[in-house]
């Protein structure tokens, strides 16, 4: 669908980093984070600092589509010093200028926190109103639905794609069940971002970004079929133990 340029702030993070290294052609890519030090010389480079509305106006000048990543993303992150500023000004700012700067797409990195509050045998299905278990969560909860919001002119779409637990697995670690059941590789990650870039949308969508996981906290149901998602990996499968790990039959 994207045949202009993208925007992806937190581009130093683990997620960006990923995002933009999978990518041969990085020519259609404007990187953005406080630090631009590591970027590659083939993508264009922003300094961006997301609690400034000025610096966000000019990273979304002329782009078409942003992957918003920049955040705290510590769960237990101060919500004064840090979430309020970064997480909730900050993609407020971005929002507000990718609408000024007439982007058509806007991805918004929320996450798996914003369903904690539910039962842990409970599946998260896509549909499923935020009950977030920490202000973390909560500022997770405040972009979605401020991407809603703007997306109700039809003028943007907007995605927020709750992404889970991001990792390494390896042969013979031992982890939580609930850590596999909500496991997404990084490959898989990067293939969700990438379908969101492209899929033929309008409106604001909730996506689930889990891998294939033989027990899944959020479904992926609704995820398939929006964005074309096919995830690849399985936690389960990888630590070649996941079987021990039995949820309940809700979570499958």
């Amino acid at each position: 669908m994207s045949s202009g340029k993208i925007l992806v702030t937190g581009a130093a993070g683990k997620i960006g980093k990923a995002f933009w290294e999978a990518r041969d052609d990085k020519s259609d890519l404007r990187l953005a984070d406080l630090d631009v030090t590591q970027f590659p010389d083939s993508a264009q480079h922003f300094a961006l600092d997301v609690r400034d509305q000025a610096s966000c106006l000019r990273a979304c000048e002329g782009i078409h589509t942003v992957i918003h990543l920049a955040a705290d993303p510590d769960p237990d992150a101060d919500f004064m010093s840090s979430l309020l500023p970064v997480n909730i000004v900050g993609t407020y700012n971005m929002l507000f200028a990718a609408k000024a700067q007439g982007c058509k797409r806007f991805i918004f990195a929320s996450s798996a926190q914003v369903i904690e509050g539910y039962p842990a045998d409970v599946q998260i299905q896509e549909c499923m109103a935020p009950k977030p278990g920490n202000l973390y969560g909560v500022s997770k909860a405040f972009g979605e639905a401020l991407a809603s919001m703007y997306a109700n002119d039809g003028q943007m779409t907007t995605i927020a794609v709750r992404i889970a637990n991001v990792a390494k697995f390896q042969q013979g670690e031992t982890h939580s069940p609930r850590d596999v059941a909500a496991f997404i590789s990084f490959r898989d990650v990067v293939a969700l971002l990438n379908n969101c870039v492209d899929a033929e949308l309008k409106g604001f969508h909730v996506i689930h970004g889990v891998s294939d996981n033989r027990y899944k906290r959020l479904s992926i149901d609704q995820s398939r079929k929006v964005v074309g998602y096919a995830p690849i990996d399985d936690g389960f499968e990888i630590l070649e133990g996941g079987a021990q790990f039995s949820p309940s039959p809700a979570s499958s």
